[in-house]
């Protein structure tokens, strides 16, 4: 699957760069309906209806052309929605000053008071080296240090 999923990034990452798009997240998986390639692209500004029209029969013809897909599928393009997923360094840096929410793989003792855990609510505060910066949600703001191998998943979480 892995391999899949990077061959198929290869092939549309040019037509996402034309289109001044990024690439947040490729997803191949089989559903109850059968197997669906999601496509999660965002942009400055904002993705819209046209631009995911677009780029879906863009990348459907690439994809039609180059046959890496051995069996039949669902092409689906969407937005990463308010609570987008931070996948790569820079996405801590982009998004500063808005609100995360990070799953780590291990439970991490972040203030040295013995409580450890893994799951943490705060703001990003970007990146120190290898760190996220980010200042956690509670009675105290308190800022911590999160390593980016540590990191199973990440996302903003919108405040209404």
């Amino acid at each position: 699957m892995a391999q899949l999923s990077e061959r198929v990034e290869e092939l549309v990452q040019p037509i996402l760069d034309d289109l001044g798009l990024e690439l947040v997240d490729l997803v191949y998986q089989r559903e109850s309906r059968g197997w669906v390639l999601r496509f999660f692209l965002d942009k400055d500004g904002g993705i819209n209806l046209d631009d995911c029209a677009a780029v879906s029969r863009e990348i459907s013809a690439i994809l039609d052309v180059e046959d890496v897909i051995g069996t039949a599928y669902t092409l689906e393009v969407s937005s990463p929605g308010l609570d987008r997923p931070l996948k790569k360094a820079q996405d801590f840096e982009r998004f500063a000053g808005q609100q995360a929410k990070i799953k780590t793989v291990t439970a991490l003792d972040p203030d040295e008071r013995g409580r450890k855990r893994k799951i943490f609510l705060g703001r990003l505060d970007g990146l120190s080296g290898d760190d996220v910066l980010l200042t956690l949600k509670e009675k105290k703001a308190v800022q911590i240090q999160i390593p980016l191998e540590q990191i199973e998943g990440a996302h903003l979480e919108y405040e209404f």
